[in-house]
Formats: structure tokens, sequence, C-alpha cells
């Protein structure tokens, strides 16, 4: 072990350790095979993923303000890497990839967090030992088997790089460091834009542990406040543009709101982190939202008691102060002060803030420890039972994300008034063929939010599926009065006018679904089919020949794009078409051969 130790070094040891335990951890991840969210969306129902390639990294990173593929803001890096594990073979039906690449990214989160805290406090055991109560704690479940948290990992990654980057710049003040920093600071934020107060950290951690807080540390930061100008402006206009937002004082999102969930998420947060239990993916706002509810109540009164005793211990020390406000620097925007989601709080938000509570536990144990001998060794043993625990927690958890069905069951039995949650699993029977007992589901859950437009959305396509079309346009249409941007709720809407035989409202829709998302190969080939029904065939071969170009993949466009040449007589054309339609889809591809053949 010594010569051992010698070659590689005991820091590198330690962190090979470390991050050994972790993966063991986190292994059952690697077979999860649960959809969670908007999985789909960010890969099995995203064009730009299923064809990678250097044109589909382009536009990932082209398209700032408008993200075409997915509702929401800009994270282009995120999309990149999903893309090269659909390359390597990642599917909806084959999640290895995509869960292997998640859970190296864990693992070296890990190690980053131990090498910032060796760095800032210069002992190796401390860090070690916590990061591996970072490493294996269950609150980091989520973020390796939920495939689109791939942008909290990958966003932890560079700011965890950023602030390894920054300690080094203020320890040998060379401005290669500082680019460095920048550099990495830029990756997280195109990333996942939750890493955007980044620089507020790093003047937090001048203040301490650094000690290096002055005017000249504040203007060396100026580069990156511009960053953190620039990607605000980016991800508020992304945010609006695709995903929707509702600032304080909007709607139903009263002003009064912001202090409440802020008090709320604190306490609601560091009681999670001490007693991980009922873990889920989707904690919903309580009922009702003010004082009188105890939950918020509490979250007040522990709040102002936690910055009384932090107020006091600034006295002894600036860790617990300066540490908290890392915390919660980094939480900040992830806090619902701008409503972008229908959760309160989230697992996976606490994944960087994390930095600033392991800062104030490391000084705390190098002041505990150090020269006492007997208790450094009772501290060992309290980190070694701690992270027993954290391991069996973990892997108790694990199970609930083997698939879709077991995840949602289980979230709506700590969540079991949550429409989201209802509507969900609703559209997971449906992709089954069990729509009956979707829109059985979806009634539940209309009972429980009357003002969900995505249920009414998932009632659509439950009635289409059964041939229902008069019923899909109604509640399609009330999916749209509460969402007027709803793109894929019009192409549904417009489907269902087809089956009605009435197709110039069918155009209307797909042309307002392409408003709204000008990349949608579905509304681009209904629309090809509403102008062949109408007779209008150059219209319906330019249309599908839209839509083939966006998704060359997509057989069900191509298909009618060979239909469409047969009709407008340019045989020639279709049979090209038809030859590649029999390598995407010979099944379908039969249906077109006695009309290729005449």
């Amino acid at each position: 072990m010594k010569k051992l130790i010698k070659k590689i070094g005991l820091p590198a040891l330690l962190i090979i350790a470390v991050c050994a335990v972790v993966v063991a951890a986190h292994w059952p991840a690697l077979s999860a095979k649960a959809v969670s969210f908007d999985d789909q969306q960010y890969v099995s129902r995203n064009i730009l993923i299923q064809n990678p390639g250097w044109h589909s990294a382009k536009r990932f990173l082209a398209e700032i303000f408008t993200p075409s593929t997915v509702s929401g803001y800009y994270q282009p890096l995120t999309m990149i890497s999903l893309m090269l594990d659909y390359a390597a073979g990642g599917r909806e039906d084959n999640l290895l990839p995509f869960h292997l690449t998640s859970l190296a990214l864990h693992a070296a989160n890990t190690a980053l967090v131990i090498v910032l805290l060796y760095m800032l406090f210069g002992n190796i055991w401390v860090a070690a030992a916590l990061g591996l109560l970072f490493g294996v704690h269950p609150l980091t479940v989520e973020t390796i088997p939920w495939l689109s948290e791939r942008k909290t990992l990958l966003a932890s990654f560079f700011a965890f790089w950023s602030l390894i980057y920054y300690v080094r710049f203020a320890r040998t003040n060379r401005p290669d460091w500082f680019v460095a920093c920048g550099f990495a600071y830029l990756f997280a934020l195109m990333s996942k834009p939750t890493s955007l107060f980044l620089p507020f950290v790093m003047l937090l951690m001048d203040y301490w542990p650094l000690k290096r807080f002055n005017l000249k540390a504040v203007r060396e930061k100026l580069p990156l406040f511009v960053l953190l100008l620039v990607f605000l402006f980016i991800t508020l206009v992304s945010q609006l543009r695709t995903g929707g937002g509702t600032f304080p004082g909007q709607g139903t999102h009263r002003l009064l709101n912001a202090p409440l969930i802020i008090c709320y998420d604190i306490v609601f947060y560091l009681f999670k982190i001490v007693w991980p239990a009922n873990l889920s993916s989707h904690y919903p706002y309580p009922q009702p939202f003010g004082l009188s509810n105890p939950k918020v109540l509490a979250g007040v009164l522990g709040t102002a008691v936690l910055v009384v005793l932090l107020i006091f211990s600034r006295r002894r020390t600036p860790a617990a102060i300066i540490g908290s406000l890392i915390f919660f620097v980094t939480i900040l925007p992830t806090m619902q002060i701008f409503k972008f989601s229908e959760v309160i709080a989230s697992d996976k938000f606490l994944y960087l803030p994390a930095i600033g509570l392991l800062m104030i536990l490391t000084s705390f144990v190098l002041w505990l420890t150090v020269g006492r001998r007997w208790r450094a060794i009772a501290v060992a043993i309290i980190v070694l039972l701690l992270a027993g625990a954290e391991f069996v927690a973990t892997r108790r958890y694990l199970p609930y994300w083997a698939d879709t069905f077991t995840l949602y069951e289980h979230m709506l039995t700590i969540a079991p008034n949550s429409a989201p949650l209802h509507g969900i699993l609703a559209s997971a029977y449906g992709r089954l063929g069990q729509h009956e007992k979707a829109i059985e589901i979806l009634k539940h859950a209309q009972t429980l939010d009357p003002n969900n437009p995505d249920v009414y959305f998932n009632f659509g396509v439950a009635y289409l599926r059964l041939g229902k079309a008069r019923q899909a346009v109604e509640v399609l249409q009330k999916a749209i009065a509460l969402r007027p941007y709803y793109a894929d709720a019009y192409t549904n809407l417009a489907v269902a006018y087809g089956f009605l035989g009435k197709f110039e409202e069918e155009i209307e829709a797909c042309r307002q679904a392409i408003g709204y998302k000008p990349e949608s190969v579905e509304a681009w080939a209904t629309l090809g089919s509403a102008y062949g029904n109408l007779g209008r065939i150059p219209e319906a071969v330019q249309a599908y020949e839209y839509a083939v170009r966006i998704n060359p993949k997509d057989a069900q466009a191509r298909f009618g794009l060979v239909y469409a040449y047969l009709q407008s007589g340019d045989k020639e054309s279709a049979l090209k078409e038809y030859q590649v339609l029999k390598q995407l889809n010979p099944q379908l591809a039969s249906g077109l051969r006695p009309l290729i053949e005449k």
C-alpha cells in the first residue's frame, strides 16, 4: 500500500476510492428504464438528436433565443451531449448509453468536489470524506436515470472546473487560469443556466476562505458579470418564447409568494439533506400556499431562526454565513421566483448548491479534529456510518426508476393530488394503447386541476387514438385557450379536423403549429395531407418535402411525399423516394407498391 500511495499519490488514491464507491452506489441506475417528464422531448421526439452530426450540433448552438426542438432555455452543450449518446446507440428502448455518460459525469463531479475542497482547505482526508457524502447521497440519484437532467450534471461539471480554475488564479495571479475559469463558466451556462450566479460565489470565496476580498477582486470579475447579464437575458427570452414563465405579480403568481417560497424551500431542502426520505422528482406547492399552512409557516419560522444563528456565528467564524450565502446564491435561480415549473422544489436543484454546505462542513470538521486524534477517529467513524446509510438509501430509491409506471406510481404516493403526475401516467398508458385507462386517469386529473393545459392535451391524444375526433377538438381547443403557444396541441387539433373532413380548419391549425414550432415534422406532414385532400397537390408536395428535409428518417412524412408525387404525376421522384422509404420502413412502403408498379 505504501508503494501504491507513493506511486500515484494519496490524493489520487483517495479520489479513485471515493469514486469507486459512488459508482457502486449508483450502479443500478444503469438498468433504469423509466422515461420521466420531458425525456421524450429531449430524445425520442427530438429531430436533431435523432439525426446526429455537425448540422444538428450547429443548430443547437445557433438557436439561441428560440430553441426549435426543446421547450425552454438555451442549453446547446447538453443537447450535443445527448446527441452523442444517441449516436452511440442510445434509444428510448436502450437507455444504457445515456446512463453510462451520466454516471461517469456524477463520478467526475464527485472527484472535482474533492479537489476543490482540498485546494481551499488543504486536507485531503476531510475533502475525500465530504466528497463521499456528496457522491452517495440519495438526493443525487435522479440526475443519473433522468435523461434530461444531463444538463444538471454537465453544468455542474463545468461550474466545478470554473471554481477550481478560479482558486488557482487567486493563488497564483496568473491570467491564463482566469481565462480557463471564464471558459468553464461559459460552458456551464451553455449547459444549464442555473450556474448564472457563479461570479457571486467567487466573490464570497474571496471573502472566505481565500481572504482576498477587495475592490480589485470585484473589478477582475467584470468579464464574468458581463457573461452573467448576457446569459440572463438569453435565458429569460428563450424560456418565455418556448417554455413560458411567470414573473412575481403576474396572474396567480402573487408578489408575496416570492419570500414565502424562499423560506419554505430553505427549510425543505435542509430537512431533505438531513433526512432524505420520501424522495421524488415532483414536489408540488403545499396547499393552501400561505401562512395558514403549517408547512409554510414552519419554513418562515425556521428560516428566521437560521438567519439569527448565522448572524451570531459570524462572531466566531465567517464559515457558516459565507457557506450559507454560497448555497443560497446558487440555488436562487431555481426557487420559482420566476415561475417556470409546477413544482416548488426538486432534488436536482441541490446538486450544485451543495458545495456551499460542504464548505461549511469542511471548516467545522477541521476545527473539530485538527490536532485531536481521538476526535478525528470519532468523526471518521461517523462519516463512514453516514456514508453507509446514504448508500443504503440510494439503493432503496433507485428501484423506483425501473420503469415509467413504477416511477410515477411512487411519485403519486407522495403527491396524490398532482394533476401533472396523473397526466403523465395517463400518457404512458396511452403509449401502450390503453387509451380508455388513460382517459379514466385524465378525468381524475381534471378534477384536481381543471386549468391544466397538458391534461386537456393528453385527453385530445387519447380521443384521437380512439377515433373520437369531435371530443378531441373540444379538449384540444381548451388546451390552446389555456396555453396559446401550445404547438403540439395545434398539430393534434389539425389531425382531428382532418378526421372530420374540415380541411380548411386543418390547414389553419397546422399554420398555427408551425408558427410556434417551425421544425415540427408532424405539423408539416399534416399540412401536406390537408392540401392533398383539397386537391392542392403542388402545395402538398412542398409541405411534405419540407417535413422530409427536417427529418429524413421520418417514414410517415416520406410516405406522404411519395403519394403526393404520384398524385402530381412525377413518378420518377416518387420512385426515388419510394426506394428510400423501403429502407426506412418496408411494411409501410408495401402499401404504396401497387401504385408504384402501375
